[in-house]
């Protein structure tokens, strides 16, 4: 009670602290005025809000969030329910059922002062806004596609890739093909169910680690009866008797086993050693080391016995010199041989379930198996997934504990990766032991310890409430002598385990620009204080369950604010606890080698028929004054038929501006024809209406005169022209009309690449006359 007042206390003064920053921005005639009331300051700081676009709506339970934008001068957008949403099986993260209870609190929260009232004011005054920040804890309630450009979201979609157990067991696998680094340094191996490919590669691993534990047996138990120095696990507490090997001296009580386990379990070593060094290759499946399924099955059965202390190999130190030798290559391609202990623990996971629900340790692959295949045919696809346990965890006071850091995404392309600097231990209830395979003693979810109580032989040294901050574990480690191992091995190999985990999730994200999301990863430490990544969470939890929550948790959604908002604004604003972990560098062009190709012109139609080329032609007179003869050729249009005498067409073109500009016409240089300089020409500016009855009135006249728009632009009448110039005629040239159309619907730039002299080569002979009409030779 006394830990909920004081949160409830924290709450009432950020309410009154944004309340006492909003009346900042008011002006002061209306705070000296005697006349002040709450609506018109709500009116006032809502007009602001809405001209600078600081409209908020949160779906969920998120105090924090609400006074932390409150007190930036940000408005709410209050839903008073929120949309029935069928929880995403892919994308579930921790903290959804959190908001089932929240939704109860969310009306506490109003009630927390009058100070309130003024936010209900706002709140009613944009409801008909719309939100430029959504806060929610499960994505699912609001698409994201929906949205405008300009409105954030605390959520990426396609996350599944590395928030679920199955999408990061998957994913991790194609690590090597982004960056230098092996997940088996940082992340437990991990196999799916859910096919019989990796059901086989699962249960290979399962034996080679029996054969592996079995040589860990030999030498361990020979090293049991030396005195070994004093080893961190011990100054940790760790008193866990699951390692203590049974004397050569009870055998009168056990069953005794021959060497030959030991040669069978080193054949499968020496085996493994050579798939990896490829020396299997040239081989037959005869000469090959492998053991027989037989061979595997009294394998296995054998090593439970020796395990669980049933049974002992009498003549073990005979091996002790091979074993060591083979353990020594092992650990040298396998960074797991550490954490793997003898006791060969597998975790069983639900693939997209979280909190650590229906989680189970086993150490017998016949249970495994039987646990998979029992589930009815639908639930088959919601894929079970098995992790190597880490069995030689790192202990306090006898105790084992997780990790949980936070780090934000605020974009994915370029990728840009946040880490916060502090974070939290969850210590288990009970005392730890693999002789016990409970989940209580295994798990360290809030979720699942909170509903336990503390066992009696815990050292009393831990906190009743399971939670450590980062800075009180540094201190515990620097009472050891171990202060720098945070900053030099716990810390650090976090970071690049997150930045590898995000850099292989990049391609499977959707990328879309002003969100960002905070995610929550459980890391777990081995005996030697390298972290290895559990999972990594969705909506993290910040519910205050604890004092050390309540701190954190709260400073951390406020540093989100300041990343994700005010960093908008400024680049060098405080950002709190958060540091940029990494920024993916700008991706530049490579420089391309070949030659600046372009191309430039307009396009222009093409002649139907070829001209013929042009010899001996005098271009001694001026252009206008050719007069080529009259030569009927077929029409240059098929669908227009002979029409009636050209005069009835040339009265339909009548022209709405009689006044016509002169047009000068460029002189043009040619090559042994000498200079040509084409006289100054005016023709009429035709609209596009006129343009269009002209042609209506051709097209509904052409059966009347069989000779109309029946002559052709080219061939010998150009060339007769320059041989003798006959009178001119009257008669249009269907061809000359077309570019006088065009020119006169687009203007003297129609071609604005093609020059006079092409023009007339185009479309023919025709000349233009001096004083806009057209002369043609007679016949």
């Amino acid at each position: 009670m006394f830990r909920m007042s004081l949160v409830r206390s924290s709450l009432c003064l950020d309410v009154c602290f944004s309340f006492v920053e909003l009346k900042r921005g008011i002006s002061q005639d209306l705070i000296s005025s005697p006349k002040l009331d709450k609506y018109k300051i709500a009116r006032q700081l809502t007009d602001k809000a809405i001209k600078e676009k600081k409209i908020f709506s949160i779906y969920g339970h998120s105090p924090v969030i609400r006074a932390s934008l409150r007190r930036k001068g940000w408005v709410e957008k209050r839903f008073h329910f929120l949309p029935k949403v069928v929880p995403s099986v892919k994308d579930e993260g921790e903290g959804a059922p959190e908001n089932k209870r929240a939704e109860g609190k969310e009306s506490q929260e109003v009630a927390l002062g009058k100070t309130d009232d003024i936010h209900d004011v706002m709140s009613r005054l944009v409801k008909n806004e719309t939100p430029h920040f959504l806060w929610t804890i499960k994505r699912d309630i609001i698409d994201y596609h929906s949205l405008s450009c300009d409105q954030m979201l605390n959520h990426y979609g396609k996350t599944a890739s590395f928030t679920t157990k199955i999408g990061l067991c998957v994913s991790l696998r194609s690590l090597p093909w982004y960056v230098q680094a092996n997940p088996d340094c940082f992340f437990p191996r991990c196999y799916g169910l859910c096919t019989e490919s990796e059901k086989r590669e699962f249960l290979d691993d399962f034996r080679r680690t029996v054969a592996s534990s079995i040589l860990k047996w030999v030498v361990s138990h020979q090293n049991c009866s030396r005195s070994s120095p004093k080893g961190w696990r011990e100054e940790a507490g760790d008193r866990d008797s699951s390692n203590k090997q049974v004397p050569e001296s009870t055998g009168s009580r056990l069953t005794g086993l021959s060497g030959q386990l030991v040669d069978i379990a080193c054949r499968a070593c020496e085996a493994y050693l050579g798939r990896l060094e490829h020396e299997d290759i040239d081989l037959s499946e005869d000469a090959a080391k492998d053991l027989t399924e037989d061979e595997w099955k009294d394998l296995t059965q054998q090593y439970y016995r020796l395990i669980h202390g049933e049974a002992f190999i009498s003549n073990s130190r005979n091996y002790f010199s091979q074993c060591q030798a083979l353990l020594k290559k092992i650990t040298s391609v396998n960074p797991q041989t550490e954490i793997d202990g003898l006791r060969n623990i597998w975790i069983v996971k639900p693939a997209a379930k979280s909190r650590g629900r229906d989680i189970v340790c086993l150490n017998h692959v016949e249970e495994i198996l039987e646990l998979v295949a029992t589930d009815p045919p639908p639930a088959k696809g919601n894929k079970w997934v098995v992790q190597k346990y880490i069995e030689t965890p790192l202990l306090i006071y006898d105790t084992k504990f997780d990790i949980r850091q936070w780090f934000l995404v605020t974009d994915w392309n370029p990728l840009t990766i946040w880490f916060y600097k502090e974070s939290y231990l969850r210590f288990s209830t009970q005392r730890f032991s693999l002789d016990n395979l409970d989940s209580a003693i295994h798990l360290c979810n809030n979720s699942i310890q909170k509903h336990l109580k503390n066992d009696e032989d815990r050292s009393p040294l831990l906190p009743g409430h399971n939670m450590w901050t980062s800075t009180e574990f540094q201190e515990y480690l620097q009472k050891r002598g171990r202060g720098a191992v945070w900053g030099s091995v716990i810390y650090p190999s976090m970071k690049r385990a997150i930045t590898n985990t995000m850099k292989v999730a990049q391609d499977h994200v959707d990328p879309r620009k002003n969100s960002f999301e905070l995610y929550g990863a459980d890391f777990i430490l081995g005996c030697d204080f390298k972290p290895w990544l559990i999972e990594i969470n969705s909506s993290p939890t910040m519910h205050a369950s604890t004092p050390v929550t309540a701190q954190l948790c709260a400073q951390v959604q406020e540093d989100t604010i300041k990343v994700v908002v005010d960093r908008k604004v400024d680049r060098n604003c405080d950002v709190g606890n958060f540091e940029l972990l990494w920024r993916q560098p700008a991706v530049e062009l490579p420089p391309f080698p070949g030659s600046d190709l372009f191309v430039e012109g307009v396009g222009v139609w093409k002649a139907k028929k070829q001209m013929p080329p042009i010899s001996n032609f005098d271009f001694a007179s001026p252009l206008l004054d050719i007069h080529p003869p009259r030569e009927r050729c077929p029409p240059a249009m098929p669908h227009l038929a002979p029409g009636p005498p050209q005069m009835a067409l040339q009265q339909d073109l009548k022209l709405k501006d009689e006044k016509v500009p002169p047009c000068t016409l460029p002189v043009a240089a040619t090559g042994s024809f000498g200079k040509i300089e084409p006289p100054t020409c005016t023709f009429q500016h035709l609209d596009n209406k006129a343009l269009s009855s002209a042609l209506a009135r051709a097209e509904s006249d052409k059966h009347l005169d069989p000779n109309l728009l029946n002559v052709h632009p080219l061939r010998p009448s150009f060339q007769a022209a320059a041989d003798r110039r006959g009178p001119a005629i009257t008669g249009p040239s269907r061809c000359f009309l077309k570019l006088l159309m065009e020119r006169a619907t687009r203007g003297p730039g129609a071609w604005p690449g093609l020059g006079l002299r092409a023009q007339v080569d185009r479309y023919g002979a025709a000349p233009l006359a001096r004083s806009g009409t057209q002369q043609w030779p007679r016949e």
